[in-house]
């Protein structure tokens, strides 16, 4: 029996080959397993670098606003009206029609503003003025309901031009409304459509100024206020003033005035509002005064300025950018 039990039990050689044969079988699948772990872990490394590029590119998307159209007439992210108060660069096509005399609908000539005398006017080869403002700062109603028709008189009679430069600075000073921002927009649209009358509608929107800390006009309101002023395209101007065409360009063109540097000009950048430039010279000088503020550009246009405008007081100070 013992013999026959002997003969049964597996030979060193055997046992040696089922121990090679048993560690082969275990090296296979360590393999496979090696493999398997290996396009899982490739597979993860995809996977993840996919997901950030997702990410990336959805922070891109959300981050880069599309660039938004820009009124044809803009230059340096103002409008300039020129003699005859003509738009500078205005879109072709769109010039004022003149209504006829006759016809009972069209809107009535405004009364041309009385011309300055000759030592009233500034130099013969035009001064430039600028101004960077906001339709709901008062400080800029104060500037324009003073000087509007002395500077119109300049316009017509081709001494000077008038760049309007439209910011939405005070948006967060109407209830919720934005109307600083929907109001350069109505500008904006105004100077496209009916260019010749933008320094009418400039006009008519501080003749009709909010206050601050009130909704300000509804755009029913400032469609109607072009209404009164315009002689064609109103029913562009009222749907680019309901679809806030130009809303990107005003608040781009208020990042850029606010940030600097404001071209022509050694003034660094829009501090407040107004902030008024005449051939690049800052005017500090009263906002309620007419006879100050046409003497300054009188000075500058003959270049004989000096430094020594007054400062104005606490309740004329342009007021600082909200």
């Amino acid at each position: 029996m013992s013999g026959a039990g002997s003969q049964n039990r597996p030979t060193k050689n055997e046992r040696r080959d089922a121990a090679r044969e048993k560690a082969r079988v275990l090296r296979e699948q360590q393999k496979r397993r090696d493999r398997r772990n290996r396009v899982l872990l490739q597979g993860g490394i995809v996977l993840g670098a996919l997901a950030i590029v997702a990410v990336v590119a959805v922070i891109i998307v959300t981050s880069i606003k599309p660039a938004g159209p820009v009124p044809t007439a803009a230059k340096n992210d103002g409008f300039t009206v020129s003699a005859g108060l003509q738009l500078v660069g205005a879109p072709a096509g769109a010039s004022t029609p003149t209504p006829s005399a006759t016809d009972p609908a069209a809107p009535a000539e405004p009364a041309p503003a009385e011309t300055p005398a000759a030592s009233e006017t500034p130099a013969a080869d035009g001064v430039e003025i600028a101004v960077y403002q906001d339709f709901l700062c008062p400080y800029c109603g104060q500037f324009e309901t003073t000087n509007a028709e002395q500077v119109k008189g300049w316009l017509e009679a081709g001494a000077a031009t008038y760049t309007v430069h439209p910011l939405a600075t005070l948006s967060n000073l109407s209830l919720g409304t934005q109307y600083s921002l929907r109001a350069s927009n109505a500008a904006a649209c105004v100077a496209e459509y009916s260019p010749n009358d933008f320094f009418s509608f400039n006009t008519a929107l501080f003749e009709n100024q909010p206050k601050e800390n009130t909704e300000g006009l509804t755009d029913a309101e400032l469609k109607s206020i072009a209404k009164g002023v315009i002689s064609g395209g109103e029913k562009k101007i009222n749907a680019c003033i309901d679809d806030g065409t130009y809303k990107s360009w005003v608040k781009d063109s208020t990042d850029r005035a606010r940030s600097g540097p404001l071209p022509g000009t050694d003034v660094a950048k829009v501090e407040g509002t107004p902030t008024i430039l005449v051939n690049g010279k800052q005017y500090t000088g009263s906002l309620t005064d007419a006879e100050q503020f046409a003497a300054f550009v009188l000075a500058v246009s003959s270049e004989s300025y000096s430094t020594g405008t007054p400062t104005p007081g606490a309740s004329e100070s342009p007021v600082t950018n909200g």
